[in-house]
């Protein structure tokens, strides 16, 4: 029987475009993607490198100005609808289900989240959750098995009890190792609001 939902926050709840921040940063130039790179985001991403140093990285290398890449970088993010919220509201309210969040999400994108949805909507979003875990934050990152095990121990959560909803196979297989039951949604063909639905929750 599942008693806790951890919801990943990325095309679960705010639509992505995945290819966003790619396309942009080859507008301004940058068309490969090396290792290096990639080492450099995802420590960003766990929270071991400032936004000025994540920022002084791409800027020193590639001699973008700042605010072009700041741009590029938020690229990914699009609109949060607001019946995904209005489905999460109701969620919580019932009380049926303990409620956490936990997102591989970076300084930058965050803020970018709170200003562009405004205090009020970010602030009844983020007040649905028991528990809400940012990977810049807690310095862990999907699908590191780490990152699951953290919110279990936090919450004394039991894997079997748990249902883990992330749009990545990758992170929802990490997950499922560990016993947490999980819906690996698909974001062009469902939505959030159709967990009841699909009877994903026995």
């Amino acid at each position: 029987m599942i008693k806790n939902i951890i919801f990943d926050f990325g095309d679960i709840f705010i639509n992505l475009d995945k290819q966003g921040t790619y396309k942009a940063m080859a507008e301004l130039g940058v068309s490969k993607i090396t290792n290096e790179m990639m080492e450099v985001y995802q420590n960003y991403e766990k929270g071991l490198m400032t936004t000025h140093a994540f920022l002084m990285f791409f800027h020193e290398k590639f001699r973008i100005p700042k605010e072009k890449l700041i741009t590029a970088w938020n690229a990914v993010l699009l609109d949060f609808p607001r019946e995904r919220l209005g489905f999460l509201k109701k969620l919580a309210a019932s009380k049926k289900y303990r409620l956490f969040l936990l997102s591989n999400t970076n300084d930058l994108h965050i803020k970018w989240v709170q200003e562009s949805l405004g205090d009020e909507f970010y602030n009844e979003f983020k007040n649905c959750f028991e528990q809400f875990y940012l990977s810049h934050e807690i310095h862990f990152r999907k699908p590191d098995s780490a990152i699951y095990e953290y919110v279990l121990t936090e919450n004394n959560l039991i894997a079997s009890e748990t249902l883990f909803v992330d749009d990545l196979e990758e992170n929802t297989e990490a997950a499922n190792k560990l016993g947490i039951h999980v819906w690996n949604l698909m974001p062009e063909e469902e939505d959030v609001s159709e967990l009841f639905i699909k009877n994903i929750l026995h």
